[in-house]
């Protein structure tokens, strides 16, 4: 029996040990990848990046509703790595979500087998590591959740499908990026912003047919506008959600958010500017591609086609613009608006505000003042194996105060079936991006100011958005609804990676006390144990 087999069949039985997680009509899909370092010159000056076999922006995971993704993930690097799925919802298993507060890093030379499901989920994600500032080297790459052969989605299937992962991007090597973040540094202005880890990647296509564009912000810490030379762009999914099928000539995304779009190609044969540029900065970045038709003799020429830059209202305005098809169905048959969530009421608000403090004398951002600290232990083992003084739930409070601000390990408890709403108030001049592993959620407005309990009569409680990653605008709050039907121990954080590499996150503990598998999945039989939980620990 060859290497190959052999491993396939230990990945097997691993995955069948974890009954709780396998339904046995859901198909499995093995994958070995292996962590490297390479070097590439993304911005023409050569650099060391992260490779996932050999491969930089990482493997494309296609994969269909419901799959069992088995997943060996083999650490070449000299430091402890992890992936997280960006938006990936883990459903009762945030045991796979692969951020420090769940998993143990996996340690140089050493590897770790991530099993699990998409499930009930379609649409456009991503992945990317969650360790240190290893993000800004690469290790990213896309997650395209495809719908099951019998349920439909609310477009005819497109002629093409296009990937493209747009972000900032930085010539200074990540290790100096950390120790500049550790030594109470900002993180600099960046160098340049790539689509697919290339400066002038081409996409070809015929004329006359009509190609879905995948378009997901991998940066560190810019907004970024997408557009097209020349044609227009059919949004129809954020997400996983899919939208009203509304008609536009650029579109704002944010650091961590994915959309997805129809493109005809409809207009003269010739080659068009693709077109990434930053937003809310006072230098613009741009970075291009090329779509190309396949007829076309005539290579892209002239300016590169503007977009708009710093204007806010112009962003806000597009983003109410965003509603949810209730009539579609999304990874399942049932409609998206069968679930009315604008007639519950919350069972109660909680405030978050962001800030940028000192404390000690160095640079920290923090949530209610609590500036999130990582414990050597992760909080869902320290919390499996009741193990004390890993991390508190009194820490953060429920609304902004005006004391010191601090270093803490917050998880902000809640129980299972609570249905939340949550304001995040930005008094900063800067955009903020959050992101809720676990879950989708609705978010159901935004507003300028301060908000009030007057700003839930803005509130849209009838077709918005579900989604996993929101914008909240400068000197601004934005609220959002979600239903806590997911247990687990779920990092919220920011997208803005220096910020939350330096505090601006905590974990939203969601329990029930009565242990069920229905509830919950048990711990893998494969997982890593390090800080104060050991293997064998009860």
């Amino acid at each position: 029996m060859g290497k190959p087999e052999l491993l396939r069949l230990i990945l097997g039985a691993l995955a069948v040990s974890c009954v709780s997680l396998v339904v046995a009509d859901d198909p499995y899909r093995f994958y070995t990848w292996t962590v490297t370092y390479g070097t590439i010159s993304p911005l023409g000056v050569p650099q060391q990046v992260i490779l996932i076999n050999g491969q930089f922006p990482g493997p494309r995971l296609d994969v269909v509703t419901n799959d069992n993704i088995v997943l060996n993930l083999i650490n070449k690097l000299d430091q402890p790595f992890l992936l997280t799925w960006n938006g990936i919802k883990q459903r009762k298993n945030s045991w796979q979500d692969g951020v420090l507060g769940t998993n143990c890093p996996i340690p140089p030379n050493a590897n770790y087998t991530y099993i699990f499901q998409p499930k009930d989920q379609i649409g456009s994600y991503t992945y990317f590591p969650s360790t240190g500032m290893h993000r800004a080297a690469g290790g990213f790459g896309a997650i395209n959740v495809y719908q099951r052969p019998r349920i439909p989605v609310p477009y005819p299937f497109p002629d093409g499908d296009f990937t493209l992962l747009i972000g900032d991007w930085f010539k200074t090597n990540h290790k100096t990026l950390q120790l500049a973040l550790d030594s109470g540094k900002s993180l600099p202005f960046p160098d340049g912003v790539l689509i697919n880890g290339q400066s002038k990647p081409t996409f070809s296509g015929d004329p006359g047919k009509t190609y879905r564009f995948r378009v997901s912000n991998v940066g560190l810490s810019t907004s970024l506008n997408f557009r097209i030379q020349g044609h227009n762009m059919k949004l129809v999914e954020v997400e996983g959600s899919h939208t009203v099928q509304n008609i536009y000539d650029s579109l704002d995304v944010h650091v961590g958010q994915s959309v997805t779009v129809l493109v005809t190609l409809n207009q003269l044969p010739k080659d068009y500017y693709i077109v990434a540029s930053t937003r809310f900065t006072k230098t613009v970045l741009t970075a291009i591609g090329v779509l190309h038709y396949s007829n076309s003799k005539t290579p892209v020429s002239g300016p590169v086609p503007g977009g708009p830059t710093v204007e806010v209202d112009w962003s806000i305005k597009q983003a109410r613009t965003y509603r949810w098809n209730l009539t579609a169905n999304a990874a399942r048959p049932n409609p998206q608006g069968s679930f009315h969530y604008g007639k519950i009421t919350p069972s109660r608000t909680i405030r978050l505000a962001n800030s940028a403090p000192l404390i000690n004398g160095k640079q920290r951002y923090a949530v209610n003042g609590a500036s999130y600290i990582n414990a050597d232990t992760p909080l869902k083992l320290a919390d499996h194996f009741n193990i004390p003084g890993v991390f508190s739930m009194s820490s953060l409070q429920t609304s902004p105060s005006a004391g010191s601000p601090f270093l803490a390990t917050s998880v902000l408890p809640a129980n299972l079936h609570e249905f939340l709403e949550i304001v995040f108030q930005n008094n900063e001049n800067t955009i903020q991006s959050w992101h809720l592993d676990g879950y989708d959620f609705w978010v159901v407005g935004y507003g300028n100011g301060q908000w009030t309990q007057a700003s839930r009569q803005s509130y849209n409680l009838v077709d918005t958005l579900t989604r996993h990653t929101f914008q909240v605008y400068p000197n601004s709050w934005t609220s959002i609804y979600v239903s806590l039907d997911n247990q687990g121990m779920w990092n919220v954080r920011s997208a803005i990676w220096d910020r939350q590499y330096l505090g601006q996150q905590f974990y939203l503990r969601v329990w029930n006390p009565i242990q069920s598998l229905a509830n919950e999945y048990n711990i893998p039989s494969n997982a890593l144990f390090c800080g104060k939980a050991t293997k064998g620990h009860n």
